[in-house]
């Protein structure tokens, strides 16, 4: 088949690599415009783009994608089927295109977790299971006939380690999701027939949402760190030398100590913080203005002058 792809971060390269590597023909590549980064504010292009590049890919960077101009390149592609993998939300001028449809990869078991950030919402909820859904796109952002799932067990996973197994066996299921509709062997289930009960949302992390409040369990608290680990990181203020500054903890386990919510506990190899229940021993973290590291090089170079986080 001939494929148009659109994605723009790491995530969606493995499902590109895969898509490159196959029978089929990537007729062309949309990803997001060049965007200012770092202290520089140098423009910096996204994986995607640099993957379709460095393959000699036809590459599209549309600032508007209900543009005319943009819409009538896409129809020139002649493509059989559009794939949308991290991408932004297309207009119905552009995802009804394609006389196969327009398919997406979406890093969750829908109807569980539509929104922006599955991966981070399903650690942080505490969930044992999630997993990777291929539907076909809708009106409604990721309420569309589901195709494909595939479960995975989340375990002790960070969001990086997460991410990654997520990233390499969607981009499988990408694979053998076009093999079905290649061969008209797919029956797409309607997520309104499935249970939409107690459906939980993957909105969007800010500051806010990744802010530790230590009035809530130890369980909670570590299942926030992972979901925050390595980007953007669970985050707190501390004291020291007199000054509140951010502490961001990316590692950590549960602990059992007596002691209040947000009052530490340190000694010359531990640092515990209480919780409203149990505490936590941290293991990584990262002091404003200074690198990530180890507990052990932060407490030999930290002098704490106020035992509780705030």
């Amino acid at each position: 088949m001939k494929i148009v792809f659109m994605g723009t971060p790491e995530f969606a390269v493995a499902s590109l690599n895969v898509l490159f590597n196959s029978e089929h023909e990537i007729t062309g590549v949309i990803t997001a415009p060049d965007r200012p980064a770092g202290r520089g504010k140098k423009l910096k292009s996204s994986p995607v783009k640099e993957f379709a590049i460095n393959n000699n890919l036809k590459l599209f960077q549309p600032i508007n994608l209900k543009d005319t101009s943009f819409v009538d390149k896409l129809k020139e592609l002649k493509a059989d089927l559009f794939i949308v993998v991290a991408f932004r939300m297309l207009p119905e001028i552009v995802w009804s295109i394609p006389p196969k449809g327009t398919i997406n990869l979406h890093a969750s078991l829908l109807p569980n977790y539509r929104g922006a950030a599955p991966i981070n919402w399903a650690i942080i909820n505490g969930e044992k299971i999630t997993g990777i859904t291929t539907f076909f796109i809708e009106k409604n952002i990721d309420a569309g006939k589901i195709i494909m799932q595939k479960e995975i067990l989340i375990d002790n996973k960070n969001l990086g380690e997460l991410h990654d197994e997520l990233m390499i066996k969607g981009a499988d299921l990408i694979i053998k999701t076009l093999i079905n509709i290649e061969h008209s062997s797919i029956v797409p289930i309607s997520q309104d027939q499935l249970n939409l009960t107690n459906i939980k949302p993957a909105p969007k992390i800010n500051k806010h949402t990744s802010r530790i409040n230590w009035d809530i369990s130890n369980d909670q608290i570590t299942n926030l760190i992972r979901g925050m680990s390595p980007f953007p990181g669970a985050w707190t203020k501390i004291i020291l030398d007199e000054k509140e500054l951010q502490f961001k903890i990316f590692k950590s386990e549960k602990s059992n100590l007596s002691l209040k919510p947000g009052e530490i506990f340190v000694n010359n190899k531990e640092f515990h913080i209480g919780c409203s229940i149990g505490s936590i021993n941290l293991a990584e973290v990262q002091l404003e203005g200074k690198k990530r590291m180890s507990i052990d090089q932060f407490i030999s170079g930290a002098r704490i002058t106020k035992f509780n986080c705030i």
